[in-house]
């Protein structure tokens, strides 16, 4: 191999390795000015998006660890790798409206730790909530009983002190 392409193959199987979750899609027809939308909103949601040749990517992939796509790789392939507090479900948000959006920019395929995810696998985790969201509903269900517990003890002495509040404002007989 020509050194100049096991430079560009260390750096992609450092990046497969380096991120929680690698996700390809399909950049064809995105103009520059589309793919560097969807660069912009990869970033708020702490990831990246790299146009990478696919047997590069193919062999990085193996050589990180993963598995071997069943389908081998075709077309042009972006590849979309997250920083260690990057989260899938962010990402696959994102990739599903701006798909919507443009009607380009297609999943190929994902990978999760040593999970290999299938486009619609992908998909289906922008229909999941944030892991932001997933600990306030926890919050909210572990608080809750605190609150109605609160209420239970506290309603007695209320309905004590409202009777010795109108006992006491009654006229005398």
């Amino acid at each position: 191999m020509r050194p100049e392409k096991q430079i560009m193959l260390d750096e992609i199987r450092g990046q497969v390795a380096g991120s929680p979750f690698v996700v390809l899609t399909d950049y064809t027809g995105l103009s520059v000015a589309n793919f560097t939308d969807l660069r912009k909103q990869l970033a708020s949601a702490r990831a990246e998006c790299h146009v990478v040749k696919n047997t590069l990517l193919m062999r990085a992939l193996t050589e990180a660890g993963l598995p071997k796509p069943s389908a081998g790789l075709t077309g042009m392939t972006a590849m979309v790798i997250g920083s260690q507090n990057a989260e899938i479900t962010e990402v696959a948000k994102i990739l599903k409206k701006f798909s919507k959006d443009t009607s380009k920019g297609k999943v190929k395929l994902g990978f999760m730790g040593q999970t290999t995810l299938t486009a619609d696998e992908v998909l289906s985790l922008a229909d999941l909530p944030s892991r932001d969201e997933l600990r306030a509903r926890v919050i909210g269900l572990l608080k809750a009983p605190a609150q109605k517990l609160a209420v239970v003890v506290g309603a007695p002495a209320s309905q004590l002190a409202r009777v010795l509040k109108a006992y006491s404002e009654k006229p005398a007989a």
